[in-house]
């Protein structure tokens, strides 16, 4: 077994505090104690002991222009629902944008930054 570990993904973002309160709310994690509004990196800390998701400050960022190639995505999220339509009314209300409901065990949102990521229905 390797000396290595996985131990977070990271966003670019323009304000990580709002982005990591808007996956917090998403997702009933907590923003790390230690993290205040301001900082350039705030971690979002999974309460499962696994990888937690961290929101790196880049004052140059842009969004991903998904599905344009324009600007492609580097990464996205998926995040698995007992029910799609349930949680749909949900991320939006938190801030989301559908950018895609045509896929029938899946549905494509870019977060309030445009990160894209989406909602699988869990099988």
């Amino acid at each position: 077994m390797p000396g290595i570990s996985f131990g977070c993904v990271a966003l670019d973002c323009p304000d990580p505090w709002r982005l990591a309160q808007f996956y917090g709310d998403l997702l009933g994690w907590r923003i790390d104690e230690e993290d205040s509004p301001g900082d350039d990196w705030v971690s979002l800390l999974n309460p499962d002991g696994g990888a937690d998701i961290c929101f790196q400050r880049d004052p140059d960022y842009r969004p991903s222009t998904w599905p344009s190639n324009e600007r492609p995505q580097m990464l996205h999220l998926d995040f698995d629902v007992p029910d799609i339509d349930a949680e749909h009314d949900r991320v939006l209300g938190l801030g989301a944008r559908l950018l895609d409901d045509s896929p029938e065990t899946f549905r494509v949102y870019a977060d309030p930054d445009g990160h894209p990521f989406c909602l699988v229905r869990a099988e």
